[in-house]
């Protein structure tokens, strides 16, 4: 079986990129919007370990920010539409569609965990609102 014809090198499907061609041309690349897609969920899944190691840093510790876990879940759905809409690939869709069920569990878990922080914080804040206001009018 051939390639799909939307990814042969002068596709039909897409109009040709002309202010991407000369640069792309001398590396071989055939620019598309679905191959930009496909580039962005790799990128951004790539972040997610910048954004793991900068919090760590941060820390002192090894931290995963919610950031981890967000970019985790967009850079698998990009790739996950690309690899299924553009290319017509089982092993990249079975490759970013496993560990997604994952990434959406643990995001929702770190929010959970967030919301949770910012609720105890809460009444620690109004009662220290409720002692400057006491100390400032002493009656």
């Amino acid at each position: 079986m051939g390639p799909v014809p939307c990814q042969g090198p002068f596709s039909m499907r897409y109009a040709r990129m002309e202010w991407l061609n000369p640069s792309a041309l001398l590396a071989l690349i055939v620019v598309t919007p679905w191959k930009i897609v496909g580039w962005s969920g790799s990128a951004i899944f790539s972040i997610r370990f910048f954004l793991q190691w900068i919090a760590s840093e941060r820390a002192k510790k090894s931290v995963i920010p919610v950031g981890f876990w967000e970019c985790s879940v967009l850079g698998s759905l990009l790739a996950l539409s690309y690899f299924a809409i553009y290319r017509r690939d089982s092993v990249g869709v079975l490759m970013t569609l496993a560990p997604l069920p994952l990434y959406i569990r643990n995001l929702y878990l770190k929010w959970r965990e967030v919301l949770v922080e910012r609720k105890a914080k809460r009444p620690s804040e109004a009662s220290k609102e409720s002692e400057i206001a006491a100390s400032e009018n002493p009656l």
